[in-house]
């Protein structure tokens, strides 16, 4: 059981209406964080937010699409007014982008860019200015934490777009780690193996899908919940030393 405690501390967290958001949000939120869930299906937020609300949590809900850029400042600049400074950033929004090279559309792969790299790169900066502005990231208590994938550093079949977005978040985060390093500012990746979400669930219905989860060496998809201990390592005092870390999480899907 966590016994770590975000109480006082305002965490955003984007893609949060399904997934791994989801599960990022209660996790955040059973923490004592208060927590802003920002999605485009602002209908599922609501369900969220009442089910953590249930729970004696703290949470609202945001409506942002991370692929519109200009969105995302006055997302941020809304949660701040609902529950104080940001201190938490986790960078989850994400699509599948699939489809094999000489298929994939030119708007699909488009779309695949804005969302998977884009929208971590300005949502990760629209948060920083705050966390400076604000004088948490002075304190050393701001936590950015993008949510990549086993995808950014190997070659997944029919998946290239999807494998680059990836490769650019790892890419992105060591980055944004150095730039901000002095700043205080504690900017880490997780990269998870395969759990079944609705990007891939339909996928491993398939006979395709069932052979691809017995090809892996414990032959079983991940928990959401195996990725709780490194969430809670990087968004809380553990990560004090940790900047520009990528850490996998997969199962041993890639030995």
């Amino acid at each position: 059981m966590n016994t770590l405690s975000l109480k006082g501390q305002v965490a955003v967290v984007t893609g949060a209406s399904s997934g791994l958001g989801v599960r990022f949000a209660h996790i955040l939120a059973d923490a004592g964080a208060s927590v802003a869930l920002m999605a485009r299906r602002t209908d599922r937020l609501d369900a969220v937010v009442a089910a953590i609300v249930a729970k004696g949590g703290v949470a609202k809900a945001f409506a942002l699409d991370v692929s519109d850029a200009h969105a995302i400042g006055p997302a941020m600049d809304a949660a701040q007014a609902a529950l104080g400074p940001i201190s938490i950033l986790i960078n989850n929004a994400g699509v599948g982008a699939d489809g094999r090279a000489l298929d994939i559309s030119i708007e699909d792969y488009d779309a695949g860019f804005a969302v998977n790299t884009r929208g971590v790169f300005f949502a990760a900066r629209e948060a920083a200015r705050r966390m400076i502005d604000s004088g948490l990231a002075a304190q050393g208590l701001c936590r950015i934490v993008n949510i990549a994938s086993i995808a950014g550093s190997n070659s997944l079949p029919g998946l290239p777009v999807y494998c680059a977005t990836k490769a650019a978040v790892i890419s992105l985060t060591k980055s944004l780690a150095k730039e901000w390093v002095r700043k205080l500012i504690a900017v880490n990746a997780i990269c998870p193996g395969f759990i079944e979400t609705e990007i891939n669930a339909d996928w491993f219905k398939t006979d395709g899908g069932q052979a691809q989860i017995k090809s892996f060496p414990r032959r079983r998809l991940m928990l959401d919940s195996d990725l709780d201990g490194v969430l809670m390592t990087l968004v809380g005092p553990g990560a004090h030393g940790m900047t520009g870390s990528i850490i996998t999480i997969d199962d041993g899907q890639t030995l």
